[in-house]
């Protein structure tokens, strides 16, 4: 069969929430080589006839959807997903890039809790002033703008601010977080930590001045943890030596190293987790159903996945156990101060549960994967992915 062939038999038939058809547009897609990234152009390209340009400065995730294949339904990929190697810092071809495109998917970002404290200029200028022009372009050019955002610009919960002993803790007014309704608590300006919050809180401000003073078409999007494989790297095989990861791959990469996993300040923070094929999902009803997604600012997590991060590691210890065949080693876990672990400045949210009411109602999405199912096929990937690496890596005697 021809592509075309191909791509208006998987466009027939396919309809939106609202029963209209769903016409193939091409998706400008800045981030696209990233853990987020290329789960979505994988989706898109297997699931849907849109077109994607990928921007992003490192292709290494999805180079298997770049190399065009022999014969199969892979064959048609190639022809769909154009790679535009470009930092959308200073490049002058971003703006004809959004212009050919019906959408703009935005996901580039620092967006590593280790680096908020050691490089917070970088993390501001990464968040708030090199995502201005791609606002700017969209606004201008009357394109449609999906932007990922955080649960991270709720900051801390008021709940935290209670005494350890008040029975509303445990009330969720204090503590669930909603999109339309929970103020952003972040700490004093000497915890940098908040640099990473403060600058994607700006830009979502922007975002929605935009289409209150210009008429931008915009979805905001915050993720609430999203984990699945490919997500981040393992320090000194495919990523940097001395970088610090997030909590899943300095995780990972302990168990794979045979190392005990590090509690900051105890393992006390609370976190929900959701699987990234869940979270495709639900960017792709975004993408699809723009009269219900405009406007709107989507938490996507899964409340039901919420642990601490010490009932993290057990789990994770555990899981780990299984997929490899290892036994776990004598002592799994030990604690760190969080000075030790990411320097000054500090600080953390104590607890991130979503209110998932308006996607629910909008978009009628709800996470499926437990956390359990999550980390078992996260951690088979990790496990066939690095452990003969990290074997090698650790056998060979250091060069001096």
């Amino acid at each position: 069969k021809s592509n075309s062939h191909q791509i208006s038999e998987m466009a027939s038939g396919r309809v939106d929430l609202d029963g209209n058809p769903i016409n193939p547009m091409t998706i400008c897609m800045i981030g696209a080589g990233g853990f987020i990234g290329s789960h979505l152009c994988e989706k898109l390209l297997a699931e849907t006839p849109h077109t994607i340009l990928a921007v992003d400065v490192y292709n290494d995730k999805i180079k298997h959807l770049l190399e065009p294949s022999g014969g199969g339904a892979t064959s048609s990929w190639a022809d769909r997903i154009q790679f535009h190697r470009l930092n959308i810092k200073n490049d002058s071809r971003l703006e004809g890039l959004i212009k050919m495109a019906d959408l703009t998917v935005n996901l580039a970002a620092i967006c590593t809790p280790a680096d908020y404290n050691t490089r917070p200029l970088d993390t501001i200028y990464s968040n708030f002033i090199d995502a201005l022009p791609v606002v700017k372009y969209c606004s201008e050019n009357g394109k449609r703008l999906i932007h990922f955002s955080t649960c991270e610009v709720y900051g801390k919960t008021i709940g935290c601010f209670l005494p350890k002993d008040s029975p509303l803790r445990q009330d969720p007014e204090y503590f669930v977080l909603k999109e339309d309704a929970s103020p952003c608590i972040f700490g004093p300006i000497d915890k940098q930590r908040w640099s990473y919050a403060c600058a994607k809180q700006l830009i979502e401000r922007l975002i929605y001045a935009e289409g209150a003073e210009n008429g931008l078409e915009f979805t905001i999007v915050r993720p609430f943890n999203w984990i699945g494989p490919r997500m981040d790297f393992i320090p000194g095989i495919d990523g940097p030596s001395e970088g610090v990861p997030r909590v899943l791959a300095c995780f990972s990469n302990n168990l794979l190293r045979r190392e005990p996993l590090k509690l900051v300040d105890g393992g006390e923070s609370q976190r929900t987790f959701v699987y990234i094929k869940d979270a495709i999902e639900a960017v792709l009803l975004m993408i699809e159903n723009p009269a219900r997604a405009n406007s709107h600012i989507f938490n996507v997590g899964n409340p039901n996945n919420e642990v601490t991060v010490r009932q993290l590691a057990e789990m994770m210890t555990q899981v780990y156990t299984k997929v490899s065949g290892e036994s776990p080693i004598e002592s799994p876990t030990i604690d760190v101060s969080s000075k030790e672990f990411y320097g000054e400045g500090y600080d953390d949210s104590d607890k991130r549960i979503p209110d998932m009411t308006i996607i629910n109602r909008q978009l009628g999405w709800n996470p499926k994967t437990s956390l359990w199912d999550l980390l078992e096929s996260t951690l088979t990937y990790q496990h066939r992915t690095y452990a003969e690496a990290v074997k090698k890596a650790t056998s060979k005697p250091l060069a001096s």
